[in-house]
């Protein structure tokens, strides 16, 4: 598969056997209110699971430097998507492995300015979201905005997430054109439970685009 695909919120290992070569396992890492919260010794305990050739991340809300150094010295993550304010006192490779989260506007000419790529090689994009709930909202974002991000930044490694579903991700990647797709509410059967079908639904509908078949 030539899309990167991350499989959002997992609070157990039991369909790891489901992600993507080259892909993402993502952990709603001590979000409160989030149905996919887990804490860090769960989180511990589930990158230790993921299989080989697939990325272990944490998904946290304003993190503090001491917060970022436990996931990637003690959790064991490879990255860290952060919604919200990154902080000081972290040293290149920590920030450089940080994925910062971006909403995307309504009015798609209103884009936000991204940092360069030597700083972060990855950025997440996702539909405006609340203080209390900045993702995982199930709201789709707006796939023209990401396309025109994707025109300014030729050749930036963006990752789209936003109420995406198997019937929606292959106009997605078509209309949005991101590096990468990301997604959580969209394969499970209720909230925080992840269906196998609907994942294995996402990858072929992923799959059928970059056959040419969507």
């Amino acid at each position: 598969m030539k899309t990167f695909v991350k499989f959002c919120g997992l609070t157990s290992p039991d369909h790891f056997g489901l992600l993507p070569r080259g892909g993402a396992a993502g952990f709603v890492v001590e979000v409160p209110g989030s149905p996919r919260t887990v804490s860090l010794e769960q989180a511990t305990a589930l990158v230790s699971a993921v299989p080989q050739g697939i990325e272990a991340w944490a998904v946290v809300v304003d993190p503090t430097a001491d917060r970022i150094h436990t996931l990637f010295d003690e959790v064991g993550v490879d990255r860290i998507q952060v919604y919200g304010s990154i902080p000081e006192g972290l040293d290149f490779l920590e920030r450089h492995h940080l994925v910062p989260s971006f909403p995307l506007p309504v009015d798609p000419t209103a884009l936000p300015t991204l940092p360069p790529a030597e700083e972060f090689p990855r950025i997440h994009l996702d539909a405006p979201g609340s203080p209390a709930r900045p993702g995982g909202n199930g709201r789709p974002a707006n796939w023209e905005a990401a396309a025109a991000l994707a025109d300014r930044y030729p050749g930036r490694k963006l990752i789209l997430a936003g109420g995406l579903t198997a019937e929606t991700a292959g106009e997605a990647l078509l209309r949005g054109r991101p590096w990468g797709l990301d997604v959580s509410t969209g394969i499970e059967s209720s909230p925080g439970v992840k269906d196998p079908e609907r994942m294995r639904a996402f990858l072929r509908a992923v799959e059928a685009v970059e056959e040419g078949h969507a």
